[in-house]
């Protein structure tokens, strides 16, 4: 049966406003009622497609690439801040405000082009977690990718039991990975005094070719365009009130929560390139780049057997935990863009299956080796995807006709207008690098 058009409007109408937020309570217990949306938006920020990129900068120069995560995490707690703001104040998810401000063929090439990123984000998950299962058990990795098609039963038991559930167990797989690190770095016993100075900027990471190349790749991996799509949508999951004060309110627990949650996806991030400094950068092995390279160095350079089951592990973790949020980014660019509701296991079934034909077929011609370059082939179609969501995103949220007096501060607008023009051109100078070789 086609649900009302009045439900349609709705982002995740299935869960639209389903949590209820104390009347009446003190901060921390509106603020742990809103915690949740962010847990599930720093997913996208340590996803495999982010660890190959780390690990390559780790182990060829070091501690020195720390500053260049640490802006991308200050660029994506700017993004993910107003992408919350859009959800409360304007009641929209980025799909929706896309759909309604511009016209059918634009909002249709628009949509066409996050389906492509959501495919290449699902990707990079197929191959995390199929490398995962071939570092733990031995799987080969064609195996491996056609069993990740068994996770949308996961998607749909967890779907089962409620929103905050499902949070819930995202937290839970964040607390594993967090946990893996750090047993990881524990063992690797890096020089924290070079860290701390790692993340101040170096000039050298311009003037050196190589490194500015693998730090553009760190940016241009790190803010993920379905994430915007995704966090405007699942904060209108509160049941939040239609005033203006408490909507204000919405927004700063909401924001404290993406924030804190981002703090965690920096430190996954720093310590995988904290842990490949220390391992393999002091050693002489600056050439190790690759996922399986680096699993199968941990053991033996850091004289601890459980140390590459660890990383595995937290590689397994990460790419379950980018199922749960691909596939609700999916469920809401569809509907949003489209007002088209699917099941959600058909919708995952679609996606996972267009994930899963390319990742198939890598593997096949260029063997486990066509792994990494697919994964690289993500990254460079997010990229490219990436300033169709950002540039509309900063639009809307600086329109005071859509915000109403919700609208972005002209400090915070100016500072985002600053942030997609740094992500447009260096995303757009690493995709050039990559075209000319």
């Amino acid at each position: 049966m086609t649900p009302p058009a009045a439900e349609l409007m709705r982002s995740l109408p299935e869960v639209h406003a389903s949590i209820r937020i104390p009347e009446g309570a003190g901060f921390w217990r509106r603020l742990l009622a809103f915690a949740g949306p962010g847990w599930l938006v720093a997913v996208g920020y340590m996803d495999p497609g982010n660890w190959a990129t780390d690990i390559a900068g780790g182990s060829a120069f070091g501690y020195t690439l720390l500053s260049v995560i640490l802006l991308s995490n200050l660029m994506a707690i700017v993004l993910q801040a107003l992408s919350a703001r859009l959800g409360v104040g304007a009641g929209l998810d980025l799909a929706q405000a896309c759909r309604r401000q511009y016209s059918r063929p634009v909002s249709l090439v628009l949509w066409v082009l996050c389906e492509i990123a959501i495919v290449a984000c699902d990707l990079a998950e197929v191959l995390g977690t199929a490398i995962a299962l071939k570092l733990l058990f031995g799987m080969p990795l064609v195996a491996g990718v056609c069993v990740t098609a068994l996770d949308v039963f996961l998607i749909l038991a967890l779907q089962r039991y409620g929103f905050r559930r499902l949070e819930a167990f995202v937290a839970a797989l964040l607390i594993v990975i967090a946990g893996c690190f750090a047993f990881e770095l524990f063992w690797a016993g890096p020089d924290w005094s070079a860290a701390a100075a790692g993340l101040v900027p170096s000039a050298e990471i311009v003037s050196n070719p190589l490194m500015l190349y693998i730090a553009i790749g760190i940016l241009g991996a790190t803010v993920m365009p379905h994430n915007l799509y995704l966090h405007s949508a699942i904060v209108q999951t509160r049941a939040v009130g239609s005033g203006t004060a408490a909507k204000r309110d919405a927004l700063k627990m909401a924001t404290i929560d993406s924030t804190v949650s981002l703090g965690l996806a920096f430190f996954i991030n720093a310590a995988i390139l904290v842990l490949a400094a220390a391992t393999f950068h002091v050693a002489g092995r600056t050439e190790v780049a690759e996922i399986e390279e680096a699993h199968q160095l941990l053991a033996p350079m850091l004289g601890v057997g459980a140390a590459s089951a660890v990383f595995a592990i937290a590689l397994l973790a990460s790419g379950q935990n980018s199922t749960v949020t691909g596939t609700l980014a999916g469920q809401i660019v569809m509907e949003g863009f489209l007002e088209i509701r699917l099941p959600m296991w058909l919708r995952r079934l679609i996606t996972r299956g267009l994930a899963i034909v390319p990742a198939v077929a890598g593997v096949i011609i260029a063997g486990d080796s066509g792994a990494t370059q697919l994964l690289v082939l993500s990254q460079v179609v997010l990229s490219l995807q990436l300033p169709f969501a950002v540039l509309p995103l900063v639009a809307f949220t600086a329109s005071k006709r859509l915000m109403g007096p919700l609208v972005a501060p002209w400090w915070l607008v100016a500072l985002a207008w600053g942030i997609a023009a740094v992500i447009v051109c260096l995303n757009g100078w690493m995709l050039w690098g990559l075209i000319a070789g």
